[in-house]
């Protein structure tokens, strides 16, 4: 059988699967930010190859190309083909949405439908998979809200600026969203209190101290550069309303930290009610969560009364490595795409 490789090309990880036929054997997931240098890039890269051998096809999904050491959203998609390309061998093919597979030649023609399209192919399994859902899948920086049925992906948006204008893409993540970007006033031990406009916490630390978070899924360095512990947490957020983490008791935090937690929860569930006002699903249509954060997503299910389906339902695949594909839904949801064109 074609053991074939699905790459998501982030700006922050880059992740893999390795799947043969209809089986997923491995999947990756490697820090890299681009915006910091390709050499980032080069090295996440590296460390896959080393582990795999015997790979026959390789497909590709990114939205790295957004990082801003792009002049241009096309650059990106050119450069990181072409970093792919010289380090790449066998069969190599770019997925392009609704377009389907390009060859890596094909790239700068069809830039603007490969960009950002890693969404369309964990959509585009789930619509082959199931007979209608609301796809959700809520990685460290976005969220994504897809509506899928009768094979096919339902989106109205394919740019991320459709996509955000339809409710379809929320700039809120598990783990990387500054908490200032969340919300501007919280409350706080019976007031209300404005949040300051400072890089000070992530939503990993709000995570970190609600108790869900899984370390595996905050691969890059707390807000200050400081330990990732719970402590540490504590004390970043009590920086997000202008105090020290000593001014008040840990549960005065905890409530904090499910303050941000409730205020990004109600960023996306409206998000998700814009999406579903359209009427494309019927009332017992599922959720299909995916993404690492899977826990806030099947509380949003709840919210929406509606079933869960676990992304990695839709594989076959070892038990304990459920968690892994729902983190690299694009990467795993492509290895099987390209095999099933052929």
């Amino acid at each position: 059988m074609t053991r074939t490789l699905g790459w998501d090309v982030g700006g922050a990880h880059l992740k893999a699967a390795l799947a043969e036929g209809d089986r997923v054997l491995k999947v990756w997931q490697e820090p890299s930010p681009i915006w910091q240098g390709l050499a980032h890039l080069d090295r996440a890269l590296a460390t896959i190859l080393d582990e795999v051998s015997g790979v026959e096809r390789h497909a590709i999904t990114m939205t790295g190309e957004l990082s801003d050491i792009f002049a241009s959203r096309r650059e990106g998609v050119e450069q990181l083909t072409r970093v792919f390309t010289e380090r790449l061998s066998g069969d190599i093919s770019l997925y392009a949405g609704a377009a389907g597979f390009v060859s890596t030649g094909d790239a700068a023609a069809h830039a603007t439908e490969i960009a950002s399209a890693n969404w369309h192919a964990s959509a585009a399994l789930a619509a082959a998979s199931i007979e209608e859902a609301l796809f959700l899948d809520m990685g460290s920086t976005t969220t994504d809200i897809v509506p899928v049925s009768d094979g096919h992906v339902r989106a109205r948006g394919f740019t991320d600026r459709d996509r955000l204008v339809h409710g379809e893409l929320v700039y809120q993540g598990y783990t990387r969203t500054p908490l200032m970007a969340v919300e501007k006033r919280v409350p706080f031990a019976g007031r209300s209190i404005p949040v300051m406009n400072e890089s000070f916490a992530t939503m990993a630390d709000v995570q970190r101290v609600i108790g869900i978070l899984d370390e595996a899924d905050d691969l890059h360095p707390a807000a200050d550069n400081q330990e990732k512990t719970v402590d540490a947490s504590r004390r970043r957020l009590a920086r997000m309303v202008g105090m020290d983490a000593a001014d008040a008791g840990d549960g005065a935090w905890e409530w904090l930290a499910h303050a941000f937690a409730e205020a990004q929860m109600r960023h996306i569930h409206d998000a998700a009610l814009q999406v579903l006002s359209r009427e494309d699903l019927s009332d017992d249509a599922p959720v299909v969560v995916a993404g690492a954060g899977r826990p806030v997503l099947r509380r949003l299910a709840a919210r929406l009364d509606r079933g869960v389906v676990d992304f990695s339902d839709l594989f076959d695949c070892p038990g304990d490595m459920r968690d892994d594909i729902c983190r690299a839904a694009p990467a795993a949801a492509l290895a099987l795409l390209a095999e099933s064109r052929g």
